[in-house]
């Protein structure tokens, strides 16, 4: 039941957030066309029932590579701009657009990328039970500051116990995390080393 009611939330949620932040959002997409041409960043990622989709953000990184044509590591691409976007999650603002469309909540485990589909054991692979979220258990938990394991514990702990008061939780706790810019990255990390798959 609370899966439909969910939904509704979901689309009045991204619609208003739309509406109310049209001008950040404008005034972003400028300031990262003016320094660096490139506004969106696309990525396949996995959604739920491992249904794939492109998620959008702003472009943080730029495509700097080294002579081999190999890009660079993503602390030294990352941008002042890109920089300020992430620490304040305003790159996060185009994922509206996947939630109206269907593809992703306001809360839910993070759409990780498609080649870790490969990497997960059948429990792990739970997380897609749900939609993926803008935030969720594991966001409010740690972030980036915490493993891989853990972030899979606090994915499906979310899945187990899927309620409308969970949200509120999440939602509320999340704001907390952005406004005091809290476990952003893990050291040596523009975010978060990538998942290798879990140790047998």
């Amino acid at each position: 039941m609370y899966g439909h009611i969910k939904q509704v939330l979901d689309v009045l949620g991204a619609s208003i957030c739309l509406l109310i932040f049209s001008m950040p959002l404008l005034l972003i997409s400028l300031a990262l066309f003016a320094t660096q041409r490139h506004v969106l960043y696309k990525q396949q990622r996995v959604g739920k029932a491992d249904h794939v989709f492109w998620i959008y953000k702003f472009q943080t990184m730029t495509d700097a590579r080294d002579e081999q044509g190999v890009l660079l590591p993503d602390e030294q691409r990352i941008t002042k701009l890109g920089n300020f976007l992430r620490k304040t999650s305003l790159d996060e603002l185009p994922q509206c657009w996947n939630i109206l469309k269907g593809d992703m909540s306001f809360i839910g485990p993070r759409p990780l990328l498609v080649e870790y589909l490969a990497l997960y054991s059948e429990e792990e692979r739970r997380r897609h039970l749900v939609k993926p979220g803008m935030t969720g258990l594991a966001q409010m938990n740690g972030r980036n500051a915490i493993s891989w394991q853990e972030k899979f514990v606090w994915d499906i702990r979310y899945v187990e116990r899927l309620s409308i008061q969970q949200d509120i939780h999440i939602l509320i706790r999340t704001i907390k995390k952005v406004l005091f810019v809290e476990d952003i990255a893990r050291d040596g990390y523009a975010t978060t080393p990538p998942f290798e798959g879990s140790k047998k």
